[in-house]
C-alpha cells in the first residue's frame, strides 16, 4: 500500500534552513505547523489533516521538522520530562518543545536561532504564556545537553526511539536483525522514482533527470533511487505521467505477481494506486480496483489519469464479495492488506506511537478474513500475491503458515522478505497459487 504521498512519506521534502530565505517561511511558522501536527499524534490521531491544512509554501518546512521530531519521540521525551517540574497538560506546548528539541539536537551549531525562534512560536500559544517556558526549557537542555544525552542509553524507548513493545517483537521476530530495522526506521527515507515504461526508458528518463541536475542511480527495472529528495515539481515529466514516486520494495510487488496481457486482474486494496499503476505500466490488463475508502480511491483514480492509464475502480470492502463480485474467476488478485506499517515507519512515524500491542492481532485477523474471502474468487492455477510493508512475523509468515494449513490446495511459490534497508522501506510477499 506504498505509493507517492503529498507529505514526507516520500522523502522528498528537504528541511528549511534555520534562517529565511527570499521566498521561505521563517522558522517560528514552521516550528509553529510542525508543533500542531506533533501534538495531533499525542491526541491521538495522525498528523495528516494539520500538516495538509498548512500554506502550501510552509508544508515543506513543517513536515519536515514534525516527522523529525516524531521519529525521535522515545528520546525526546525522555529528554524532556527531567526539564519538567511538571508534566505540560497543554498539548501544543508540549509538542512544540519535542519539535525545538529535535532539532537543537540535529543542528546544534544553530542554538541561539532555534531557541528565539522556537520563543517566537510559543508566543502564539495560549496567549503568550509559554513563552518564557519554553525559553527555559530549551535553555536547560543546552546547559545539560551532554548528561541528558548520556542517560537515554539506559532506557530502551529512548536508545532505539520505539516503543518497548515494539523492540521486544524485533527481538523475537529478528533476533539477528533487529538493532538494523529499528535504526532504519529512524532514518529519513529516501526518494525513489518509478518510470513509466510506456512512456520512456529508465535508463533516458535518468538521463533527462541528470540534465536537469537530480542525480540517480539504478533500483531494479523500472525504478531509480535519488541521490538527493526533491519536490516533484523539479522532476520534468512527472506531471504528464512520465514517473512516480515509488519505493522500490514496493516496486517488487509487480514482477512477484507475474502477471500476462489479457488477464483479468484484481487489485483488492488499491489506494493510492502505485502497485495498480505499476501492473497496468506493464501489462494490458482487465483490472478491477476496490478500496474500502471512497476518498482513497479518488487518489488512485488521479495517479492513473495522470500516467495515461485506465482500471475499473470501486468503493467496496474487498470481502464482502457479495456486493462486487460478477462470478467470474480472477488470472491473479493482489492482496496488498492493511497491515502495522511497521516496515514503513521511516515514512509514517506517527505509526510506531500510535499503534498498541494488542493491535497486531486486530489486523492479523482482518488480513485472514481478506485471504479467506478472495481465495475463492481465485481461477484454477491463478496466483494470489498476499503483500504488507510490515516485518512483524504474525502479520507475515505466520499468516501465510495458518493460511496453508487450512487450504491443501494452495502452494507458496514464492517468498519475499525484505527488511528496511538504505535503498528500500520494508515489505514482505507471499505468492500463493491454487493447484
Amino acid at each position: 500500500m506504498s505509493s507517492s504521498a503529498a507529505l514526507d512519506r516520500s522523502g522528498s521534502c528537504a528541511a528549511r534552513p534555520a534562517h529565511a530565505g527570499p521566498g521561505q517561511p521563517a522558522l517560528a511558522d514552521a516550528l509553529g505547523a510542525a508543533a500542531s501536527a506533533v501534538a495531533a499524534v499525542l491526541s491521538g490521531r495522525t498528523p495528516e489533516a494539520p500538516l495538509q491544512a498548512v500554506a502550501a509554501r510552509l508544508r515543506p518546512a513543517a513536515t519536515d521538522l514534525a516527522f523529525s521530531a516524531l521519529r525521535a519521540y522515545g528520546r525526546g521525551d525522555a529528554v524532556l520530562r527531567p526539564l519538567l517540574e511538571r508534566p505540560l497538560k497543554d498539548a501544543n506546548a508540549h509538542a512544540l518543545l519535542l519539535v525545538a528539541l529535535a532539532r537543537l539536537e540535529a543542528r546544534p551549531d544553530e542554538a541561539h536561532t532555534i531557541v528565539d525562534q522556537a520563543v517566537e512560536a510559543a508566543g502564539r500559544i495560549g496567549h503568550g504564556q509559554f513563552r518564557g517556558l519554553v525559553n527555559g526549557v530549551l535553555r536547560s537542555f543546552e546547559r545539560r545537553r551532554d548528561a541528558l544525552l548520556d542517560s537515554l542509553n539506559r532506557q530502551p524507548a529512548a536508545r532505539w526511539q520505539h516503543p518497548a513493545w515494539w523492540i521486544e517483537r524485533l527481538q523475537q521476530d529478528h533476533p539477528d536483525h533487529w538493532e538494523a530495522i529499528l535504526a532504519a526506521g529512524n532514518r529519513r527515507p529516501p526518494m525513489a522514482l518509478r518510470v513509466n515504461r510506456r512512456r520512456i526508458a529508465a535508463v533516458d528518463f535518468a538521463a533527462r533527470l541528470q540534465a536537469a541536475g537530480v542525480a540517480t542511480h539504478a533500483a531494479g527495472e523500472d525504478g531509480l533511487m535519488l541521490e538527493r529528495p526533491v519536490p516533484v515539481d523539479r522532476l520534468p515529466g512527472f506531471a504528464d505521467g512520465d514517473c512516480s514516486v515509488q519505493d522500490p520494495g514496493a516496486q517488487a510487488a509487480c514482477v512477484l505477481l507475474d502477471a500476462a496481457d489479457g488477464m483479468r486482474v484484481l487489485d483488492a486494496c488499491a489506494a493510492p494506486g502505485g502497485k495498480t499503476a505499476h501492473l497496468l505500466e506493464h501489462h494490458a490488463l482487465d483490472l478491477l480496483a476496490l478500496d474500502a475508502d471512497a476518498e482513497r480511491l479518488d487518489r488512485v483514480a488521479s495517479n492513473l489519469a495522470r500516467l495515461g492509464l485506465a482500471a475499473t475502480l470501486r468503493a467496496e470492502d474487498c470481502r464482502d464479495t457479495a456486493k462486487w463480485w460478477d462470478g467470474r474467476p480472477f488470472d491473479r488478485i493482489l492482496a496488498d492488506v492493511p497491515c502495522s506499517a511497521s516496515g514503513v515507519v521511516r515514512r509514517h512515524p506517527d505509526a510506531k506511537w500510535l499503534r498498541r500491542a494488542g493491535d497486531i492481532a486486530g489486523f492479523a485477523r482482518t488480513q485472514q478474513d481478506i485471504l479467506e474471502a478472495l481465495w475463492p474468487l481465485l481461477a484454477p492455477g491463478g496466483r494470489l500475491l498476499y503483500a504488507t510493508c510490515s516485518v512483524f512475523r504474525q502479520e507475515n509468515r505466520g499468516q501465510i503458515d495458518a493460511f496453508l494449513a487450512r487450504h491443501a490446495e494452495a502452494r507458496c511459490v514464492a517468498e519475499q522478505s525484505l527488511l528496511p534497508a538504505p535503498d528500500h522501506d520494508g515489505f514482505y510477499y507471499a505468492a500463493l497459487v491454487r493447484a
